[in-house]
């Protein structure tokens, strides 16, 4: 019986590893597409960044400066959200003014109106 029962385990150990070894060629297999597609998208930052990393065009442009402008943009497009959201906010405000002034003109057309 402790035979049988060792011969279970060690079935039941091998079906494991097989089981881990599939899972190492599946995540090997993800690893090597996600480092292709990794390397596709740096070519093509680099391409479209390449002109404004450089600053002067015939230049090499290393991968630290399409990093630095790359944070840049990014940067940039913060601030201009920031600044959008700072607009959006005063124009509720004038849009709220001037619901204010308009009911008060009213108010004071109708007032002018039983003074006549």
């Amino acid at each position: 019986q402790a035979e049988e029962e060792l011969r279970e385990a060690c079935a039941r150990q091998a079906l494991q590893l097989e089981e881990m070894g599939r899972r190492e060629r599946l995540l090997r297999a993800e690893l090597g597409r996600a480092k292709e597609q990794l390397g596709s998208f740096k070519a093509q930052v680099m391409r479209v960044c390449s002109p404004a990393a450089a600053g002067v065009a015939g230049k090499a442009v290393t991968e630290q400066q399409v990093i630095e402008k790359v944070r840049q943009l990014s940067d940039e497009n913060h601030q201009s959200h920031e600044r959008e959201k700072g607009l959006q906010e005063e124009l509720s405000s004038r849009i709220s003014k001037e619901k204010e002034v308009s009911a008060n003109v009213e108010v004071f057309r109708k007032s002018l109106q039983e003074l006549q």
